[in-house]
């Protein structure tokens, strides 16, 4: 049997081609007209809170987070996440929103948002936020948007547009 050497790392410029390939293996070529992605064309994600995961120095793994004010929460939009389907149900998925998640935090971000499954990020300490509180640049199930709350009132404060900043 293989043994795997899965190694967690910031993500950098050199991982563009690969994290792309992984996106587009992911969610395909509609992946571009979501409404998280109308975000993310507003401006650059973080790349100090963004990580990719290797096995044996290939790529398999990544997730980005984008800067967001979310109402007057000022925050990061997590996203897009995508693990190689040679990858999948390792965990790897779980570690890498655990490490971005545990970040933000240490940067002092306020919330970590995101448009996904409730049964797959609900487990990670993401909760509902409240139905049709944030308004997107484009059409969203309300009851995908989830949020780790990391500062003060973050539910009572959700309220309104969420858009890229600085």
């Amino acid at each position: 049997m293989h043994k795997h050497d899965l190694v967690y790392l910031t993500e950098d410029a050199s991982h563009d081609a690969a994290i792309e390939h992984i996106n587009e293996e992911a969610f395909g070529p509609g992946r571009h007209t979501r409404a998280a992605a109308r975000i993310r064309e507003q401006g650059p994600h973080d790349l100090s809170l963004s990580f990719i995961c290797a096995d044996d120095g290939e790529t398999i793994a990544s997730v980005r987070m984008t800067p967001v004010m979310a109402g007057d929460v000022p925050g990061h939009l997590l996203g897009p996440l995508a693990v190689r389907p040679s990858h999948k149900n390792r965990g790897i998925g779980r570690e890498l929103v655990r490490i971005a998640v545990e970040a933000a935090k240490r940067k002092g971000s306020e919330a970590v948002i995101l448009v996904g499954d409730p049964p797959y990020y609900g487990p990670l300490g993401f909760e509902k936020v409240a139905y049709n509180a944030l308004t997107f640049p484009g059409p969203v199930d309300p009851g995908r948007v989830l949020v780790v709350p990391l500062g003060g009132d973050v539910h009572g404060r959700l309220k309104g547009t969420i858009g890229w900043r600085k």
